[in-house]
């Protein structure tokens, strides 16, 4: 699943290609369970996400006589990878939580500053939609939380993929993605 910048986004996904897919869509649904009574204009997404994971579980998990290691493996690797996310999205949440009590600010005053309203401000801050770069500056800049907190630097596989390939093919062995600290 690519990375979605705005929530409505999940409209135009027409399925889930592979475990992180997977992972990805069912953390989404289950944020928007809690997001739902402050915004019942989420339903209708979290149903398109119940679809999407219905459609890739009957396809890839129905026949377990058929399941193999591998499926398994892609399975768990995919938990880690939207774990160490989750624990970054949190990890910048509880940050900018402190700082706004420390500023005597709150979610909304935050949203005014970025001119946000007050629902997307809580799909940011849960990690629904994503900051754009010009908002965590002005994070950074306004509430002095640190550019490592507030802007993740890990890739998606397919990413990570890409470059190595790119780098291979450039035959520039000295180059080389660094391993990224689990926050």
């Amino acid at each position: 699943m690519k990375d979605i910048l705005d929530i409505k986004e999940v409209e135009k996904i027409e399925r889930l290609e592979n475990e992180y897919d997977l992972e990805k869509a069912s953390l989404l649904e289950r944020k928007l369970r809690l997001m739902i009574d402050e915004n019942p204009d989420l339903k209708p997404i979290r149903k398109k996400l119940r679809d999407l994971i219905k459609e890739y579980e009957d396809r890839e998990w129905s026949d377990f006589d058929n399941i193999t290691d591998s499926q398994v493996e892609e399975s768990d690797k995919a938990e880690e990878i939207v774990s160490y996310e989750q624990r970054f999205i949190n990890k910048r949440k509880d940050s900018i939580r402190k700082k706004l009590k420390e500023y005597d600010m709150t979610q909304q005053d935050l949203g005014v500053i970025l001119g946000h309203p007050k629902t997307y401000m809580s799909e940011l801050i849960n990690g629904v939609s994503q900051f754009t770069l010009k908002d965590l500056v002005i994070i950074h800049r306004i509430l002095r939380i640190s550019l490592e907190i507030l802007i993740p630097t890990f890739l998606q596989s397919e990413t990570r993929d890409k470059v190595r390939e790119s780098i291979r093919k450039l035959n520039k062995p000295k180059l080389g993605l660094r391993k990224t600290k689990l926050v």
